[in-house]
């Protein structure tokens, strides 16, 4: 692994193909023995340093189009955290499942899991059938794990009935030395980019663009007037930028002074400080507040001169999808990608029908839809939102910070890279993007 990652750093990327890969790699693991671990402890009291192990595994062996990535950083992600936690349901399922799949896939139903679904690194090898990509190039990996030997999945992969999510739904991910991907997974790293800073945006960028950009989503368009929870968050500062750039006028809700602050700096002028403001959306555990939806809308509207939203962004779920579905205009979309609030959401749907709106379930993102969320990342006009990264073997304090929400946009991990700030070929660029670039650093 050593003369790997000297290579890497020497930048003798010709040099790596030539390169034995050893048997065994450091990884971030949960363990299948220990999935009941938490049992009747609440949500937001289970601790994923005490799950997230870091353990010498075997390397996987490399199937017909496949590549195996020397991972020089990741990030965190809250399928992390949920895999973490054993929620809603141990992953393990998910990788008994696959395993039952073909003789192939057996490989990824092991005791334990190597998670992460975000990387930045280079290919060391690639397997049969595989010709777009070769050993010694830079890249990132989407998530979109999917076999495409169904006709559902050819018009949009995401629809592929084997569609998986890779490092949650599937073994050998990203936070780790080594993973193993399917060469689809696979995009260019954006040149001006450290390695922290370009694994950091995979998942929540892709996710992002599909469920407010493409027209497998919301299908924003200029003049839009977007509410986005979470604003200055993974998938929120993502979603800030995709509509202050496409011309949308986005209502930023955020939960203190200093996450205000940071979507300010990013441009937003319409921010709503929910801890300011005082919003309680429900009474009770059971029973929602609708003058609360009122009071919010009231102030959408004396921020926006007067206009509901075109689209909600939704991904808090139950805490806030009642108010979501009341405030999005006449005729308007809720677009929901996630649930980190709770998955059993409850609204009046008399605001539903009588108005025309319209519920969007939205999950990352297809390949082609990845792939231009990460070419608007390489072109300088998307930025990676990274605020702090740990080495590997505090993965589970990362995971922490992203649990209880001490974190702003995204968590960086470093896996092969021994210090942040290498990686970087396109320095004229970087010079002219720096301030974007480091935005959340720090905060």
């Amino acid at each position: 692994m050593q003369e790997i990652l000297d290579a890497i750093l020497a930048e003798q990327y010709d040099a790596v193909g030539a390169l034995d890969i050893p048997d065994h790699y450091r990884g971030v693991t949960v363990h299948a023995d220990e999935a009941e671990m938490f049992a009747g402890i609440p949500s937001w009291e289970k601790d994923p340093r005490k799950s997230l192990h870091v353990d010498d595994v075997a390397t996987p062996e490399l199937g017909p189009g496949e590549a195996i990535i020397a991972v020089m950083a990741s990030a965190i992600n809250y399928n992390t955290v949920w895999t973490s936690i054993f929620e809603p349901i141990s992953t393990f399922s998910f990788l008994k499942r696959y395993g039952r799949l073909s003789p192939l896939a057996k490989r990824h139903d092991l005791p334990y899991h190597v998670v992460g679904s975000d990387l930045a690194g280079v290919v060391l090898r690639t397997g049969p059938g595989v010709n777009a990509w070769k050993a010694g190039d830079r890249v990132v990996a989407h998530c979109l794990s999917v076999e495409l030997e169904s006709p559902d999945g050819h018009a949009d992969t995401m629809m592929d009935p084997e569609q998986r999510i890779w490092g949650f739904e599937t073994n050998f991910g990203g936070l780790a030395e080594l993973a193993l991907v399917k060469s689809n997974q696979l995009m260019p790293m954006p040149a001006h980019l450290t390695w922290e800073e370009a694994a950091s945006p995979g998942l929540v960028n892709s996710t992002a663009y599909r469920q407010l950009v493409s027209r497998n989503g919301a299908g924003m368009k200029q003049g839009d007037t977007v509410l986005i929870w979470g604003a200055s968050g993974g998938l929120g500062s993502y979603a800030t930028q995709f509509a202050l750039n496409g011309g949308a006028t986005p209502v930023c809700v955020v939960s203190s002074p200093e996450k205000a602050e940071i979507v300010h700096r990013m441009g937003a002028e319409c921010v709503i400080d929910r801890s300011a403001e005082g919003y309680k959306f429900w009474r009770d555990e059971h029973t929602q507040d609708p003058r609360e939806w009122k009071r919010f809308g009231a102030k959408i509207r004396e921020l926006t001169g007067g206009d509901d939203p075109d689209i909600v962004f939704e991904h808090p779920g139950r805490e806030t999808f009642g108010a979501s579905v009341y405030v999005a205009r006449k005729g308007g979309t809720i677009a929901t990608c996630a649930s980190t609030s709770g998955f059993m959401h409850e609204f009046d749907n008399r605001y539903l029908w009588m108005n025309l709106k319209r519920i969007i379930g939205s999950h990352f993102a297809n390949y082609r839809e990845a792939w231009e969320a990460n070419r608007l990342i390489a072109k300088g006009l998307i930025h990676p939102t990274l605020s702090k990264v740990y080495p590997l073997d505090e993965t589970g304090q990362a995971a922490l910070d992203v649990h209880t929400n001490a974190h702003q946009g995204k968590v960086g991990v470093l896996a092969l890279s021994p210090e942040e700030g290498l990686g970087v070929v396109d320095h004229e660029r970087r010079e002219r993007h720096i301030a974007e670039i480091n935005l959340f650093r720090g905060v």
